[in-house]
């Protein structure tokens, strides 16, 4: 790892980029869904560009408000959540693109929006591998929405924060998407790893 991820554990990151390694056989693009400074976006895009010699280069697309975060809902309640509030963890696109240039990494698609404010348009029409990281529970259930018809065959879809007390409402909205599904979830850590078999 040549990026140092301070939202995520160093153990996470690992089994993110080893997961996103495996889906770089699918069909599809990469997506993030909740960038915050781009710590997980760099590595995705430098593990783009080590395996570009071998095949095609897939895109990377990046999706925030970069507003911080939005209003939690009920479901996001929790007294070991309270320094999560509205406005938390603000960054610029402009910072975060320019973190990638300094890089000498190619810039991604990045989208600023709230993720209920995203259409299909805005992502990319196959998904290989897509990382959500909304924190609350309207975010990853969006996102969750987002990507569910665009992902292929053998992706996987990852979400952040999956069982954290600080964050309940990640872990209900994937719940309740997974009701009523046959996918398999694996869970490592604070990550639900969701097998996509169409």
């Amino acid at each position: 790892m040549s990026f140092k991820n301070d939202q995520v554990s160093e153990l996470e990151t690992e089994r993110i980029l080893e997961i996103a390694r495996e889906c770089l056989t699918v069909d599809g693009d990469f997506v993030e869904l909740g960038c915050y400074r781009g710590d997980t976006s760099l590595l995705l895009a430098e593990l783009l560009v080590e395996k570009s010699v071998e095949k095609p280069v897939k895109k990377l697309w990046i999706y925030d408000s970069f507003e911080g975060l939005p209003g939690k809902s009920k479901e996001d309640e929790s007294e070991v959540g309270k320094e999560f509030q509205q406005g938390e963890l603000a960054v610029t696109k402009r910072e975060v693109k320019a973190r990638f240039l300094r890089a000498g990494l190619p810039v991604p698609v990045i989208k600023k929006a709230w993720f209920n404010e995203l259409t299909e348009a805005d992502l990319p029409e196959k998904i290989a591998f897509a990382f959500l990281d909304g924190d609350l529970y309207e975010s990853i259930r969006d996102s969750l929405r987002l990507v569910e018809d665009k992902v292929s065959k053998g992706s996987v879809i990852m979400v952040h924060d999956y069982d954290n007390p600080a964050l309940p409402g990640v872990t209900r909205a994937v719940d309740e998407w997974l009701k009523n599904r046959d996918i398999k979830m694996q869970k490592y850590r604070s990550l639900a790893i969701i097998n996509y078999i169409v």
